[in-house]
């Protein structure tokens, strides 16, 4: 089984339906922080609630505890909505 650096070309080679929530997520953060990548970032947020559903009309401060993701969040909100 091939394995990617990083989820993108997972998603290029065998679409979307082959993506944990955790990868595809980690798609739209992009990058993640210091000593920290984005998949463990996406991780993190989707263990703290539990799903995309779960992540659906929380304050954006809940967002804010993952360190560095001010800005994805300001960026990405615009094209969520």
């Amino acid at each position: 089984m091939k394995t990617w650096s990083h989820p993108g070309g997972k998603l290029r080679e065998l679409g979307a339906e082959s993506l944990t929530d955790a990868e595809l997520l980690s798609i739209l953060i992009s990058t993640g922080t210091k000593g920290k990548p984005a998949e463990k970032v996406a991780q993190e947020i989707l263990d703290k609630f539990g799903s995309f559903k779960g992540m659906a009309n929380q304050p954006i401060e809940k967002f804010l505890e993952f360190n560095g993701r001010k800005s994805f969040l300001t960026e990405q909100s615009c094209r969520l909505d």
